[in-house]
Parts: structure tokens; C-alpha cells; sequence
């Protein structure tokens, strides 16, 4: 995978300088190396200028380190101790974070324990670069996709009548292929989301099955292992889907990641997630009825929303109507921010989801 930004060349897999190097190129001025393993390639990085060049991460045989650092390459070594590729090229998947079982014994276990930590020098910097390597694979992964987002309350537990709401909605924002579903990537209503817009390929009665077998392990307390089970159970049985995105953050790692998002960006900082997640859905947000956290949602979103010029204004949909207006009554202070903005046309309030379906996809 490689992707170019004017002079700047990015390689992140020994396949991509395998065939840049095949093609005679002399010269790796401006390029960026990602996570390449090169400790085989010493005759080839010797023969090359490599002045200019940006080396993040990268394993070299003994000694070709210190002669690409005298010829003027710059080279970021891998900060020690850590559990994550400080400088991955690519997101995560599902089976990459729940790599192994137990659940505490896998991957995103083993990064939420750590993270924890009392923080050292070399912890914080570990983090600051992984979250930019994230942000850089998601601006890769977003190219030539609209994400509308769909957010709601992570209480919400499989088998219950509003967890199959969400993931008929996330179902029918994903179906016809022009929008890629976006979530904070966790459980409950975000799980649904990213749950129907992978089944969005398969028939309504698929969809069912899945949610039945789902409904099986509603929660994932007390045990995030049975609840992962299950999911994957979902995708052996439906192994072909539709991509989407989950967005979680390890500052809520007693959350587990929801395997139905195909793609993962996965942050340390939770501010960071919550300005990127918001940020990637330029087809507009579909709020569904949740506490605290999404409460914070519509108002960030409506912040970016009330300054912004009527050109780039995404639609904002609370559903439900008795939710947002008298449990949670977001819905009149939002009304009255939009009053006579370029935002105001943009900002509604229904009560089912084909309603939100048909204000996003219009």
C-alpha cells in the first residue's frame, strides 16, 4: 500500500520498496517508510541515496542503521516496551485487536493494561506517535468514501427492540454502496450500526438470524470473551459484508471494540477520537437516544456546525423524539443554537429511523 502526497512517497510493506526498487529508482528522497522490515535489503539501501529519506520504525540488519543515518536518513526507532506498532501503516481489524483468548489475554487487553501504567517519557511518546500513524492510515482508509455516523448509548444490550432498530439503520444508510456507516466503535447501539451495515449485503432474514444468535450474549459483562464469541460466530456465518468504520479509544477500554466494524482507527486520547469521529462524517450524524456521551456529540458536532458556512454544513438527526425532548431535552437548546444559522435547515428531530435513512440519503 503506498500513497503519494506531492514529493512525499509513503511504503509501508517490504512489497512496495521490493517494487519501487525494481523499477530502478536511484534515489528514496522524500519517502516515507512505515514498519518496513529491511534487515534484508542492506545491498539494496547501499546502492540508494537515501538522504531526505524518513525511516519510522523500521528494522535494519547491524550496522545498515547508522550508515543510512550517515548518508542522512532520518530514522524514528521503535520506542521500546510497548504493545503496539507505534508506527502502523494500516488500521485494525477485528481479529487483529481480539487476537487471542482469553479476552485478556489478547491484543486490546493487553494495550488498555498498559496504557494504564503510571506514564513514563517513553510511554506518552509511544502513544502520541501511534495516534498519529491512526490518523494518517484513516485519512488513507476515507479516500473516495462519504461516512455518514450513527451514535447512541453503549448500554444498549443485543436482543433488545432499539438494538435491532440500530441495526436496521445502520443496514439501510450502508445499502446502495454511496455511504460507509461510521461509529465510535463500541458496543451497544454502536455495535448494531456497524452490525447492519455488514449484513446490508445479505437478505432481512439473515439479518434476523444474526441478531437471534446475538441475543445470545447480550452484554459484555460479565464476560467480554462470550460476547466476542458470539460476534465472530455472526461473521463465520456471514463471512462476506460491507465495510465500515469504528472509531473506539483505550481511555474506555473497559469497552471492548465491536467486531462488525471492519476497519478500526483505535485511539489513545479519547479528545483526539472524539474530534476525529466527528470530523470523517461529512454525509451528516444520526444521533440515537443516549446519556452522557452522546449528549457530548450533538453538541460538538452542533459547535462545528454553528460556525461553519452554509457549504459545509453536514445534516445533524436526533431520533426520538420523547428521548430528546423530555429525558434528555438536547433537542430545544440545539433548536434554538440553529435558529437563523446556515445550520438550521440541517438540524431535525424524528422519531424512526427510516425518517433519519431518508433526511441523510436526500
Amino acid at each position: 500500500m503506498h500513497k503519494r502526497r506531492g514529493r512525499v512517497v509513503e511504503v509501508e510493506t517490504l512489497a512496495e520498496f521490493d517494487r519501487r526498487i525494481s523499477q530502478g529508482t536511484t534515489s528514496m528522497t522524500g519517502w516515507h517508510l512505515q514498519s518496513v522490515d529491511l534487515s534484508g535489503r542492506g545491498e539494496q539501501l547501499h546502492r540508494l541515496r537515501v538522504a531526505g529519506a524518513l525511516f519510522l520504525g523500521c528494522t535494519f540488519a547491524v550496522g545498515d542503521e547508522d550508515d543510512v543515518r550517515a548518508r542522512g536518513g532520518i530514522v524514528f526507532p521503535v520506542v521500546p516496551d510497548v504493545p503496539v506498532d507505534t508506527y502502523r501503516g494500516v488500521l485494525y481489524t477485528p481479529a487483529e485487536l481480539f487476537d487471542t483468548t482469553p479476552y485478556d489475554a489478547c491484543l486490546d487487553a493487553r494495550v488498555y493494561a498498559w496504557s494504564k501504567q503510571p506514564p513514563d517519557l517513553d510511554a506518552t511518546l509511544a502513544q502520541a506517535l501511534h495516534d498519529h500513524a491512526v490518523d494518517n492510515a484513516l485519512g488513507g482508509w476515507r479516500t473516495g468514501r462519504h461516512l455518514v455516523g450513527v451514535m447512541g448509548g453503549h448500554a444498549l444490550q443485543r436482543g433488545e427492540p432499539a438494538y435491532a432498530d440500530a441495526a436496521q439503520l445502520g443496514r439501510l444508510l450502508a445499502s446502495g454502496d454511496a455511504l460507509t456507516v461510521a461509529t465510535g466503535g463500541g458496543p451497544g447501539a454502536m455495535e448494531a450500526a456497524n452490525l447492519g451495515a455488514w449484513m446490508s449485503a445479505h437478505a432481512t432474514d439473515d439479518l434476523q438470524s444474526a441478531l437471534t444468535k446475538l441475543a445470545e450474549a447480550p452484554s459484555f459483562r460479565p464476560d467480554v470473551g462470550v460476547w466476542a464469541k458470539a460476534a465472530f460466530e455472526v461473521l463465520a456465518d456471514f463471512p462476506e459484508g460491507t465495510s465500515s468504520l469504528g472509531i473506539p479509544t483505550w481511555h474506555y477500554g473497559h469497552e471492548p471494540p465491536n467486531a462488525f466494524a471492519s476497519a478500526i482507527a483505535k485511539y489513545f486520547r479519547n479528545a483526539t477520537r472524539e474530534a476525529i469521529l466527528l470530523e470523517v462524517c461529512d454525509a451528516g450524524i444520526v444521533f440515537l437516544p443516549g446519556a452522557g456521551g452522546t449528549v457530548q456529540e450533538i453538541f460538538q458536532d452542533a459547535c462545528e456546525n454553528y460556525y461553519a458556512d452554509e457549504s459545509s454544513v453536514a445534516p445533524m438527526v436526533l431520533v426520538g423524539v420523547e428521548h430528546w425532548t423530555r429525558t434528555v431535552p438536547a433537542w430545544p437548546l440545539l433548536r434554538a443554537l440553529a435558529a437563523g444559522r446556515p445550520m438550521e435547515p440541517h438540524v431535525h428531530l424524528v422519531d424512526t429511523i427510516e425518517e433519519a435513512v431518508e433526511l441523510v440519503r436526500g
